[in-house]
């Protein structure tokens, strides 16, 4: 029987894109096949991030739980890896000695030499070098599982924000080669992929060598991904103001493939704080490339971070933050409360402000965020749009007007802002059998689809496919979560 692997992954799309990589290597080197359960396995990985404090806790709480069947299966393989396995190092054993491996996010490759190592001596091992890009030299061809898929073009970060671990948790910004990154965008087209997001902690600033001489960026890469046949829509994440260029902007105005989405982190509207942050750009230069932006792609939809009560944030500091959230009208956030990392600049500064102060003003910018994104999506209501469908809907959908029921042609995909739409595909699917959910037309998924927004709801939309004919016949009936 084939021995089975867990893993656990928190935090980013590049954690996501490591844990699948992660996959790849063990299921190629010991034959390991994935489980949702890590009671039954035999390889238990977490993968972890150190932005939030939070996370860390999350961390050793999963590895409680997991201690005691390490109790009763000495032979099961416990490894940490990810950011807080590259920044906490060997001091992880002091609180989790049952850990067997820990290894950086740049030494995932060398997890099968270090898994034969633990079975073979018993002892614990541990891996955070930075070999930089050994590790994409060294990984399988990837493996695509629907048709969307992650491709990291550049890891680490040089900008040294004054309260970020990530250029001592993932090292230096590098880029993989050109040639390197096309050649993974065409295996996943190859495999029907439709949509490639390009991963990088700051993706603007990639740079890489190109085999005739010569360094491409990111909006030239952009422009050559969207060549790729099969290739028909593109994102790119998580994207530095400082390294927005008009080069970007104009691959927004010149490339129909790159989705009208935006995540672009500002996490403050005050200047005075982004000195502190060592950002590199002020509130007016963010709103300038906003600007630059909607002028060729007016419809454009922004997501942003945001870091409340940063040391020393006064309520003026907290205003001008959400002075430029009206003035922008983000569709989404990711929001949190400023935490403390060890070893970055911001961790000496004094905080006078207290937690409660913090916490309100969290609240109001989330809400404040949640109404943009509520009036956009109601704004969609009636409105015709073109969604991926990625596969069947993944909650319990019913009939308008009927009770709970079971329809296997129910399927979600999402807009090009990024909006999960659950829709049914009975009109477009070819007949046959519909008593099981995994009876779907295979070939509907993966498809481009143009449907007609019906509802908004709290986090989703729905939606009804249009006929071929334009019009409301033929139109499948609208859906809703029981």
């Amino acid at each position: 029987m084939a021995q089975k692997l867990y893993i656990k992954t928190f935090g980013c799309q590049m954690n996501e894109y490591d844990s699948a990589r992660i996959e790849e290597v063990l299921g190629e080197s010991h034959a390991l096949a994935t489980t949702a359960d890590p009671a039954c396995a035999d390889v238990i990985l977490v993968n972890t991030c150190s932005v939030r404090e939070k996370a860390e806790e999350k961390l050793f709480s999963e590895l409680g739980r997991w201690r005691r069947w390490k109790e009763t299966r000495p032979d099961l393989v416990i490894g940490v890896g990810g950011c807080v396995a590259s920044q906490e190092g060997a001091a992880i054993w002091e609180r989790a000695p049952f850990v067997d491996i820990v290894f950086g996010p740049q030494t995932l490759h060398r997890l099968p030499a270090l898994l034969d190592r633990v079975r073979a001596t018993g002892e614990r091992v541990i891996d955070v070098s930075f070999p930089e890009i050994e590790k994409f030299d060294c990984l399988p061809r990837p493996r695509a599982k629907g048709p969307t898929a992650f491709v990291s073009i550049m890891e680490g970060c040089s900008k040294y924000c004054s309260f970020c671990v990530v250029p001592y948790t993932r090292g230096e910004e590098f880029s993989r080669p050109f040639d390197d990154v096309i050649t993974e965008v065409v295996g996943h087209a190859e495999q029907g992929v439709r949509e490639i997001t390009l991963l990088g902690q700051n993706v603007n600033a990639y740079r890489g060598a190109m085999h005739g001489g010569g360094v491409c960026d990111l909006a030239f890469l952009i422009r050559y991904v969207a060549a790729v046949d099969g290739i028909d829509r593109i994102r790119f994440t998580t994207s530095h103001p400082l390294e927005f260029s008009d080069r970007l902007v104009a691959a927004f105005a010149e490339v129909p493939e790159l989705a009208g989405h935006l995540h672009l982190p500002v996490q403050s509207g005050s200047d005075r704080i982004l000195t502190l942050m060592k950002r590199g750009y002020t509130a007016i230069e963010y709103k300038s490339k906003v600007r630059r932006l909607r002028a060729v792609r007016p419809d454009i939809s922004l997501s942003s971070d945001f870091i409340v009560g940063f040391p020393g944030e006064s309520d003026e500091d907290f205003a001008r933050t959400m002075g430029l959230i009206e003035e922008v009208g983000f569709d989404a956030s990711f929001s949190f409360l400023y935490s403390r990392r060890p070893g970055t600049p911001a961790a000496s500064l004094p905080d006078e402000v207290p937690l409660a102060v913090k916490k309100e003003r969290l609240a109001r910018l989330q809400n404040r965020i949640a109404e943009n994104a509520r009036g956009i999506s109601e704004a969609m209501v009636g409105q015709r749009t073109r969604i991926l469908v990625e596969g069947p809907s993944r909650k319990h959908l019913s009939p308008l007007g009927a009770g709970p029921h079971h329809h296997p042609d129910q399927v979600f995909g999402r807009t090009e802002n990024n909006r999960v739409v659950n829709l049914c595909a009975r009109g477009l699917s070819m007949g046959g059998d519909l008593s099981g959910r995994d009876l779907i037309v295979p070939n509907f998924i993966g498809q481009f689809v143009d449907v007609v927004i019906t509802e908004a709801r709290s986090h989703t939309l729905l939606g009804v496919p249009v006929s071929e004919r334009g019009n409301d016949e033929g139109l499948a009936r609208p859906v809703a979560a029981a």
